[in-house]
């Protein structure tokens, strides 16, 4: 019997193992992105640190995605994303990503933190002093509003 326990634990481990999402033990976040852009790696490492499990998917243009996605064309950013149906549009912290996916605020569509404000997550620039940003709220009509402020990496 102790031979059947162990066998169905190792079995079990290794499904576990052969998951990469269950392996990282987060969401996974889709990230479409930019061949050439550096600060996006910088963002999906940040996720990836959070506990995210990340899928990369690297593209010469990503306006189709952003349609698809239903991204307002004055909340864009540098790469785009979704996590459990939220979409994603720049450097948003995961701390406010984890917020939106426990609050599920009605009608929301994504986040989104436009420009590439510095010291967002992935935009950090050593000996410059961290902005002060918005990430915004949207929904499918596009309308949005501030969900949450940050300086650099953390809430204020």
């Amino acid at each position: 019997m102790m031979t059947i326990r162990r066998r169905s634990l190792l079995v079990g481990f290794g499904m576990l193992a052969a998951s990469p999402a269950a392996a990282q033990g987060g969401p996974l976040v889709e990230v479409w992105r930019d061949p050439n852009c550096g600060c996006c790696s910088g963002w999906t490492a940040h996720m990836r640190d959070e506990g995210f499990s990340v899928r990369e998917t690297v593209l010469p243009a990503l306006g189709p995605v952003r349609r698809m996605l239903g991204t307002p064309a004055d909340l864009l950013s540098c790469h785009a994303a979704r996590v459990q149906g939220v979409v994603l549009e720049g450097h948003v912290p995961a701390l406010a990503v984890r917020r939106v996916l426990a609050d599920r605020p009605a009608g929301l569509l994504g986040l989104a933190v436009p420009a590439m404000p510095v010291g967002a997550p992935g935009m950090e620039v050593p000996g410059q002093p961290d902005d002060v940003y918005d990430v915004m709220a949207f929904d499918t009509a596009g309308r949005h509003a501030p969900f949450m402020r940050f300086r650099g990496g953390r809430p204020i």
